[in-house]
């Protein structure tokens, strides 16, 4: 008896502890409105899907996909005042996927930080090495930002950027406006649903060894998370 209340008490105490997701050398997906899934990178993305896709017909809709971010808009609203203010916001970035900060390092193995050490002490007029100096984790700092490194979208910051009247707090509203927005540029084909199949050719993938990534200049711009208002 003993023995099973010290166990309650020890899985007591962790659950209530806070809870701080820190950064990993890939996170594998993170969802057109934000959310972070982690794991082995060939699960994250259909994760997503097959949570977001309600009745699991195979098809996303956009009423479906209102839903899931109603659903992660309640994760973000802490104090359940129907907004993400500054403070929430804050969280989002520093805690629950910090890896949405602009020009962010992702953390390394002991391995990773000697190798990089060893390579920042070699000669500076070396060509690979000062190409190198532009780039982190293969990727340019002129490029792809934040959360667009792992996103469908480029979106660098997917929470802030529903923030359609630009005050620094996102509504409940502007955040299901955000996801409807987000649906209609994935939906190309304007088919009125998405599959998975339509979606994985949009999944990023991380540089390889020696390689970087720019965003294609023939890419469309979806930094601005709802469309500018109609002029009068």
């Amino acid at each position: 008896m003993i023995f099973l209340a010290a166990i309650f008490l020890a899985s007591t105490a962790q659950s209530d502890g806070p809870v701080t997701v820190t950064a990993y050398p890939w996170a594998p997906f993170i969802s057109p409105m934000g959310e972070p899934f982690r794991g082995r990178p060939e699960d994250t993305f259909a994760r997503w899907f097959r949570e977001a896709d309600r009745n699991q017909d195979g098809l996303l809709t956009v009423d479906e996909m209102r839903a899931d971010a109603e659903r992660f808009f309640t994760v973000l609203d802490t104090d359940r005042d129907g907004r993400i203010g500054s403070e929430e916001r804050m969280a989002y970035e520093a805690t629950v996927t910090p890896e949405v900060q602009i020009n962010s390092r992702w953390k390394r193995t002991r391995e990773e930080e000697a190798a990089a050490r060893a390579s920042e002490g070699r000669d500076r007029g070396d060509r690979r090495q000062r190409r190198s100096e532009n780039t982190v984790d293969g990727y340019q700092l002129d490029g792809l930002q934040g959360a667009a490194r792992y996103n469908l979208l480029n979106l660098p910051e997917p929470v802030s950027a529903a923030d359609a009247d630009f005050n620094r707090i996102v509504t409940l509203d502007e955040f299901r406006r955000a996801a409807d927005y987000r649906f209609q540029l994935l939906d190309s084909d304007r088919t009125g649903a998405l599959t998975m199949e339509s979606l994985k050719s949009l999944l990023p993938s991380r540089p390889k060894d020696g390689q970087r990534v720019k965003r294609s200049r023939k890419a469309v711009d979806t930094r601005v998370g709802l469309p500018l208002p109609d002029q009068p």
